[in-house]
């Protein structure tokens, strides 16, 4: 078998995968929990701002690190040049058994979902079966050559942004409820608290989670120096405008308890709150048009996390820290066939498991802890190899590194103080990745040579 991947994926193929790894299922359904926790449009509007500046400012920092070392793994390679192995690994060892497969089994629910609003289906599975069945689909795709999955994901990227700007348009200019007066709203039964904020952010974190995803192939895209840093920053400002409009959107359109009622843990049969945003323009009509279109932007997200996070696990084994054969690519397709296999398994046993809320705090959560390591680690690696080329020099150093490593460490805090079982499941998790590394490291390292 061959041992190297192939550069296919150009600028487009690039910034598809940040904009369509971002652009998934949260923005349509969170907005709903996030006035839950708030009690009000405009400190809803409020996380949206912030989630989105604050992954703008680990974007930013992440182009740097991505332009210095372009390979495959991401995260991963980074936190292994600043700390070194263990580091590295408990990355990858999370990575592999939440941030990965809970990312794309968490999509798969989340398709199923908007689907539900289209199909009965109790007759095909239900959403855990649904979901299974999208993840084994996209997981079979991108075994193909990654080019196949980037001219997927350039698609279905171009899709779901057109789809986004209908939903805009249309909740925004041709609404008959639209009003003002609805931003002006608030609920008692949910007073505001800088702790609901937090958890508000959280959720909003998690409809732009995936702007890290683009550097764990990095070893796969033309010119990484230049397409790397460029897909980061142009594609989550343009996410960023595109939330803010539509949930700007949903608040117009709809009074506070129409959303506070739409489809979150708390409510898991209603329906989302961009579905009820939609009907007050297209009327029922919009149940079946925008669950189908919804599902399209979830499974694109889909695609680009089985693509991506897949090269994590397969950069490790590389290194000889991990399981071997996930380093294996296959002959034919020069891709790491054994570690997107692997990954789907246990998104489909998460998918089978978790609900879509439980999935995305366990995601976010761990993930935050490694994006505030991985942020830091750009003013770790300018004290310590100052020689290094740096095709990118992050805008506003040392604030904007510095500003998301306190932000990230606050929320943290605050999930472990009001989301304390969650939060031990996520610490657990990666914890155990201790003990694993030190009794495996040998046996890793002599089987790699």
């Amino acid at each position: 078998m061959s041992d190297r991947l192939i550069r296919g994926l150009g600028f487009v193929d690039a910034a598809a995968i940040v904009v369509g790894s971002m652009i998934g299922t949260g923005v349509f359904l969170k907005s709903a929990i996030m006035a839950q926790q708030v009690g009000s449009p405009p400190w809803v509007l409020l996380a949206w701002v912030l989630a989105g500046l604050l992954s703008l400012a680990g974007a930013l920092s992440y182009a740097e690190l991505g332009a210095m070392f372009p390979r495959a793994g991401g995260e991963y390679v980074y936190l292994r040049e600043a700390y070194g192995d263990l580091t590295a690994f408990l990355n990858g060892w999370t990575r592999f058994w939440i941030a990965g497969p809970g990312t794309i089994a968490a999509y798969g629910v989340g398709a199923a979902t908007f689907l539900e609003g289209a199909l009965p289906l109790h007759f095909i599975g239900g959403k855990a079966g649904t979901g299974i069945a999208f993840v084994l689909f996209f997981t079979a795709l991108n075994c193909l050559q990654v080019t196949v999955g980037g001219r997927v994901q350039s698609f279905v990227t171009g899709v779901k942004l057109l789809l986004m700007l209908g939903l805009i348009v249309g909740v925004l200019f041709f609404s008959p409820q639209a009003d003002t007066a609805h931003l002006g709203q608030g609920s008692s039964a949910h007073a505001f608290t800088l702790s609901g904020l937090g958890l508000a952010m959280l959720a909003a974190l998690w409809a732009y989670d995936g702007w890290n995803n683009l550097p764990m192939a990095a070893g796969e895209v033309k010119q990484p120096e230049r397409n790397v840093p460029l897909s980061l920053i142009l594609g989550v400002l343009l996410v960023m405008v595109v939330y803010c409009l539509i949930n700007l959107g949903y608040f117009l359109a709809l009074p506070l308890q129409e959303v506070l009622g739409a489809n979150s843990s708390m409510n898991p049969g209603a329906l989302p709150v961009a579905t009820k945003a939609a009907m007050t323009f297209m009327g029922a009509a919009a149940v079946g048009v925008v669950s189908i279109a919804f599902v399209i932007s979830a499974l694109g997200a889909m695609n680009g996390s089985v693509l991506s996070n897949a090269r994590v696990p397969y950069a490790m084994a590389q290194d000889g820290l991990f399981f071997r054969p996930l380093g294996r690519l296959s002959a034919r397709t020069r891709v790491p066939v054994v570690s997107i296999l692997v990954q789907a398994v246990i998104a489909c046993v998460m998918a089978a498991l978790g609900s879509f809320d439980q999935l995305t705090n366990y995601v976010v959560f761990s993930s935050w802890i490694f994006y505030a390591l991985v942020c830091a680690a750009v003013i770790v690696m300018r004290r310590r190899r100052p020689d290094l080329a740096r095709p990118y020099r992050v805008l506003g150093y040392p604030w904007v590194p510095l500003l998301f490593v306190a932000v990230s460490v606050l929320l943290i805090a605050n999930t472990l103080w009001t989301m304390p079982a969650d939060s031990a499941i996520g610490l657990a998790l990666i914890a155990a990745g201790v003990p694993v590394f030190y009794a495996m490291r040998p046996s890793w390292k002599k089987a790699g040579g």
